[in-house]
């Protein structure tokens, strides 16, 4: 099975160089892979002892890092490295503040791609985030001595894992994993029912980031001006359902204030076309336009939407609508922000848990949505009860990372 297993490796790496000749995004991926070697033989050295964390997008890196956090600090001598799959997380990441010494792309899984990557330092330890694993990636770090860890991991039943042909890389999985650290009960059981039994529940660690989020200083320059005395709402990366809802909200009630962040900047263009008469984020910094007069503000700028959701009387987070992925919902209900989004979410438990707390809601057409909303913005009572339930919601959970240092530092 390892030769399909690689036969479908060269597949991928060929479908994404054709892809990246169409697409920017996949271009990105696939010239900053060319630069991941020379990225690390710069910085580190084979003596150099490695924490390695890999999360396949921005998501997933939020996710981990507060673990990632945790063992910088335990390990301040070991040099950190966090690699991506997707351009999204990378792009972010990479131009942003962080704690590692090198950040570059995953190489493809190829077994001498991946054996040279790994002869360039010493890992000490190495942790995936939720569910993107790489077979010979697994067995080199194994060959090297390399502790292996799978933290906030989630399995689900339609997964590979759990067909005949996916019982090969279960049982590598079992030799090269030390341990599974789950999100949900649901998980640990289905890992356990394939033979995964090194492994605890301990939580999701996004619960963990976003409580740092809400710790911060959160205050983002305009934001406040734009709202004034208005109620707000924010529409966090958006696809074309949520701006749908952002237009029917707008209509229905001129005197709200509405902040949208699309997930691509490259909506922006449509989303000026959409709302003609809104102002982007850009423009503000760059005239003296009157800030107060605007009903709806673009956000053409990356890092800015944990912040924006501070400031929200009620968040619609995108995703939802369709099955490319709901995006963080937590990011939002931390702030004790309403939640709304599209009932398509099956690999992210947390929206069934914040919408049985009453901190959420979902739907299956953008007009009930929008319907929601302006429910919701008209009852203070309701509202007040949402906001209440979801803040209480991201209180109460346990905090995982404390949990994985303690098994990992045992």
């Amino acid at each position: 099975m390892s030769f399909l297993y690689n036969i479908f490796v060269s597949l991928l790496i060929f479908g994404m160089k054709i892809f990246s000749l169409f697409n920017d995004k996949a271009k990105k991926g696939v010239e900053g892979r060319k630069q991941a070697l020379s990225k690390v033989k710069a910085a580190f050295s084979p003596s150099d002892k490695v924490i390695w964390m890999h999360a396949a997008s921005l998501g997933e890196y939020e996710q981990g890092l507060p673990v990632l956090e945790k063992l910088k600090e335990n390990f301040p001598g070991h040099k950190i490295l966090i690699t991506f799959f997707s351009p999204s997380g990378y792009e972010n990441v990479v131009k942003r503040k962080h704690i590692a010494d090198v950040v570059c792309y995953l190489p493809f899984d190829k077994k001498s791609t991946v054996k040279e990557f790994i002869s360039q330092f010493d890992t000490q330890l190495f942790f995936t985030v939720k569910y993107d694993y790489w077979y010979h990636l697994l067995a080199e770090l194994k060959e090297h001595g390399a502790k292996i860890y799978v933290i906030s991991a989630l399995f689900y039943e339609s997964q590979a894992f759990f067909t005949s042909y996916g019982k090969w890389f279960v049982k590598q999985l079992k030799k090269d994993v030390d341990w599974f650290f789950h999100q949900t009960t649901f998980s640990f059981a289905l890992a356990k029912s394939i033979g995964l039994v090194n492994s605890s529940v301990t939580g999701d660690t996004r619960f963990d980031r976003v409580k740092q989020l809400r710790a911060r200083d959160n205050h983002v320059e305009f934001i406040a001006d734009f709202i004034g005395k208005h109620q707000s709402v924010v529409f966090g990366s958006s696809w074309h359902a949520e701006e749908k809802i952002a237009a029917t909200v707008s209509r229905m009630n001129a005197d709200l204030k509405l902040i949208i962040a699309p997930h691509d900047l490259k909506r922006v263009d449509h989303l000026k076309n959409l709302f003609p008469e809104a102002l982007l984020y850009s423009e503000i910094r760059n005239s003296a336009l009157p800030v107060p007069k605007y009903q709806i503000l673009i956000i053409d700028s990356i890092g800015l939407l944990s912040k924006l959701y501070s400031y929200a009387d009620v968040a619609v987070v995108g995703g939802g609508f369709h099955d490319a992925g709901l995006h963080n919902i937590l990011e939002a209900a931390t702030f004790g922000t309403p939640v709304i989004f599209g009932d398509h979410y099956k690999k992210n438990p947390e929206a069934d848990d914040l919408i049985a707390a009453g901190g959420g809601k979902s739907f299956s057409e953008e007009y009930a949505a929008a319907d929601f909303v302006l429910f919701l913005l008209n009852n203070e009572e309701e509202l007040q009860e949402m906001s209440g339930n979801a803040r209480k919601f991201i209180k109460e959970k346990p905090d995982a990372t404390h949990l994985i240092l303690q098994k990992i530092l045992s």
